[in-house]
């Protein structure tokens, strides 16, 4: 059975599970390396909040990558970015607010261990290549795996610029929320007939 065929045998509930297991696993992986891995100052220090970084940094760097994924999408063959039908799967029937909780969740679990606590203590270079390593589906779609390992550069030089996590959590659920909202309005225009 292929990716595609698993996906779609699996129920929205089912995938729903699997996408919180998965943050629950990283969010408690986090906190169990950092207080193994960090000091207090240095946690401290990644949690600190300055807007006028969240927002040049954060949502000018969303803003840079979405462009990029748009073009993509509007000018590659679509089977070069398909992701065998998951995140469709995840993100076309849910409501607004679901939307925003789900890629909220994303993004501050997966930030919070891969550029808060790995890329903190290990670096850049290998944080990024465990990141996109991890999204293992797309290790077939050569134009989707790339891009995974660009964004993991990407928001991790974010990271290294700021020092702040809440640059590269609000940058990684601008990037996720638009497109589920693209995915989800798509699903609601085909369903309507339009």
């Amino acid at each position: 059975m292929n990716q595609r065929e698993t996906i779609q045998s699996m129920s929205e509930r089912e995938i729903l599970l699997h996408l919180y297991m998965t943050q629950l696993l990283l969010l408690v992986t986090s906190i169990f390396i950092a207080v193994f891995l960090l000091d207090w100052p240095t946690v401290r220090h990644m949690w600190r909040f300055d807007f006028r970084e969240v927002v040049l940094y954060g949502g000018g760097g969303a803003l840079f990558v979405l462009a990029l994924d748009f073009l993509m999408m509007r000018y590659l063959p679509e089977d070069w970015y398909d992701d065998g039908g998951i995140n469709e799967k995840m993100f076309q029937t849910r409501s607004f607010p679901q939307l925003i909780w789900l890629c909220g969740l994303i993004a501050f679990s997966e930030e919070w261990l891969f550029r808060g606590v790995l890329q903190t203590y290990f670096g850049l270079f290998l944080t990024s290549v465990v990141f996109a390593l991890l999204h293992v589906r797309y290790v077939t779609k050569p134009v989707l795996f790339l891009m995974v390992v660009l964004i993991s550069f990407f928001l991790g030089y974010l990271y290294e610029v700021t020092g702040s996590l809440w640059v590269t959590i609000v940058a990684h659920f601008l990037i996720d929320f638009v497109l589920a909202v693209h995915i989800r309005l798509d699903y609601l225009r085909n369903a309507s007939g339009n």
